[in-house]
């Protein structure tokens, strides 16, 4: 991650141009998502980060209403998968079919051939059928009968599960865990953000706000490619990994923080100092994003998580300015 020859800028955009880019984007899905402005903020880190996202919440809440306006918003092209114990991985990934007159195979595409994928309630899929998702995640691909087939470079899987309901359900395994960016909980509204909602609500056929494209699937590419080139320093490096290896000494922690997760930490690391027009990374946004980041992989209770991510954040220094130049 850190050569940037293997990084493409041919559609580079200059990082001072990403903030009012997003900022339609923004609007947007703060219209939709009412009084949830830091989560919003998230969503948007975990976008341009090129990452995937779970969101571990109860029902109703606004979870699968914001991922489809991300997709609206971007002008991309919206899978929903209602996962249930009976959902085969062909349903996901697609399938080959015979053709009765041409007597040759011709391949159905499934809906992961988006580039937007909604996973909802991914964790009443059967671990077969959540493994077809591991490397449509991990390498933005499929493949089917021994034929490879590309995803989009824009792919992004958005999964939601119900952290109550265990009736009917297969936790996910610690290598899908690993492959999401981060992981979000949206919450109550606060009690005058649901007024405004029902507010909202009156005279209108739907729930939520019209949602119209803001960004295009180019635009996208280009402010990811510059998140990517977000200069993170040798100091703030050495913090990261220093970070990531706290966690594998953590007494509550079972499994520690994998190199992958610690790639994605950097990239989101990078996404959120582009958020705040910065060409380069220091440690409070490296601090700012260990909650959603290490959410996915330490699993408890969230008072239990937050104190112990606390503690991992309190034990590592902080690199100076000096170092950091």
């Amino acid at each position: 991650m850190g050569n940037k020859k293997m990084i493409d800028t041919s559609s580079t955009a200059d990082i001072s141009t990403v903030g009012p880019k997003l900022s339609s984007l923004r609007k947007q899905l703060n219209e939709v998502l009412i009084g949830k402005s830091d989560v919003v903020e998230m969503i948007i880190t975990c976008l341009i980060a090129n990452g995937h996202l779970l969101f571990d919440d109860l029902p109703g809440l606004g979870k699968t209403t914001v991922a489809k306006a991300l997709a609206q918003s971007m002008g991309g092209r919206f899978s929903r998968v209602q996962c249930t114990p009976d959902l085969l991985p062909t349903d996901i990934t697609g399938f080959n079919i015979l053709d009765q007159e041409t007597q040759t195979f011709e391949f159905q595409k499934g809906p992961v051939f988006s580039d937007f994928l909604l996973a909802d309630e991914i964790n009443r899929a059967t671990p077969r059928t959540q493994s077809a998702l591991f490397e449509a995640m991990a390498e933005r691909q499929v493949t089917v009968d021994n034929r490879t087939i590309p995803l989009p470079d824009s792919f992004m899987v958005i999964a939601t599960q119900n952290p109550v309901e265990s009736h009917g359900a297969y936790p996910l395994p610690e290598a899908q865990l690993d492959r999401f960016a981060m992981k979000l909980n949206i919450g109550y509204p606060q009690r005058s953000d649901e007024i405004m909602m029902l507010g909202n609500s009156v005279g209108n056929q739907t729930d939520t706000s019209p949602v119209y494209p803001v960004l295009d699937l180019k635009d996208l590419k280009s402010i990811q490619v510059a998140v990517a080139n977000v200069e993170v320093c040798e100091a703030v490096r050495g913090y990261l990994v220093d970070l990531g290896a706290a966690t594998r000494q953590h007494p509550e922690i079972e499994l520690g923080l994998s190199p992958r997760g610690l790639l994605l930490w950097l990239r989101v690391a990078q996404a959120w100092a582009s958020l705040d027009d910065r060409s380069y990374v220091i440690p409070e946004d490296v601090q700012a994003m260990i909650f959603p980041v290490l959410s996915v992989r330490v699993a408890g209770q969230r008072s239990e998580t937050d104190a112990i991510f606390q503690e991992i954040i309190e034990s590592v220094p902080v690199p100076n300015e000096r170092t950091q130049k």
